[in-house]
């Protein structure tokens, strides 16, 4: 017995899935028609081809899964498309576009001698953000937000100091020191190093964070707001974008939504180092 309702909810579950496909399969033509015949004719088909960036690609990654229904932020209805089987599904076409937007923003920050700061501290993005920084030169937080690290930068910036000292110090193998003072500069070490380790390089408040979730990193959310710092960000249908200069709307809790995103940010990023 306890075999066939185990039977019964996976096979419960896989027609969901199914389901929700189907529909999501379908978004790329029902989106530009829709968008055609509310007399946005400058989004078609034709247009979506222009850039790396393809609703294929994004429908792949899983982009378009947003959170069930009942976890919906009104401010968020704009980018959605419909809903099936309780969840909702993101507007491809949307995505898409306030992706390109977003890296255009980016890119003419960076442009002009602009830093980002990479923040994503949930499971699916600490390697994501990580690679992100480290292949575009940037920095990055992983682990967990500090909090006044941009509105208290003078003491951050003692911290990161003080870990380049550190490294320097070990690095170099002083013969003087003995083994219980290496141990304890080890230690204060690994501890800075967990929390600035990305940061490190970094000599003043950066111009942009990029979040993954910024529902989640509401912290960082406020402390740039008040520095005026951008802020650029993958916005699932639970968060409120108020505060998001730069809204991407997209699946923030699947890896693979993540690191396309990411993927096409490196690739714009990549491309103005090497113009």
């Amino acid at each position: 017995m306890a075999n066939s309702k185990a039977s019964k909810k996976t096979t419960k579950k896989q027609g969901k899935k199914v389901a929700v496909r189907k529909t999501t399969s379908k978004v790329v033509n029902k989106t530009a028609k829709k968008e055609t015949s509310s007399g946005m004719a400058t989004i078609s088909p034709k247009v979506i081809n222009n850039s790396d960036i393809s609703l294929e690609g994004l429908l792949r990654a899983g982009c378009h899964f947003g959170h069930s229904v009942s976890k919906v932020n009104p401010r968020m209805q704009e980018y959605i498309f419909t809903a099936r089987e309780g969840t909702h599904i993101f507007d491809l076409i949307k995505t898409k576009a306030q992706l390109e937007e977003a890296i255009d923003y980016l890119v003419d920050s960076v442009k002009n001698g602009g830093k980002i700061i990479f923040l994503g501290t949930k499971r699916q993005a600490t390697e994501a953000i990580k690679k992100a920084a480290q292949e575009t030169g940037m920095f990055y937080v992983n682990s967990r937000w500090i909090g006044g690290l941009l509105t208290n930068w003078l003491e951050v910036k003692k911290n990161l100091d003080r870990l380049e000292e550190l490294n320097k110090k070990l690095l170099e193998k002083n013969p003087n020191l003995t083994k219980y003072e290496i141990s304890v500069l080890r230690r204060e070490q690994r501890r800075l190093q967990d929390f600035y380790g990305g940061l490190v390089g970094l000599e003043e408040l950066p111009q942009n964070l990029f979040i993954v979730d910024p529902k989640k990193e509401q912290t960082a959310v406020r402390e740039a707001k008040r520095m005026g710092i951008g802020v650029v960000a993958i916005v699932d249908t639970n968060t409120d974008p108020t505060n998001i200069n730069q809204v991407i709307p997209a699946n923030d809790d699947a890896q693979a939504s993540v690191e396309y995103i990411l993927d096409q940010i490196v690739k714009a990023l990549k491309k103005v180092k090497h113009d």
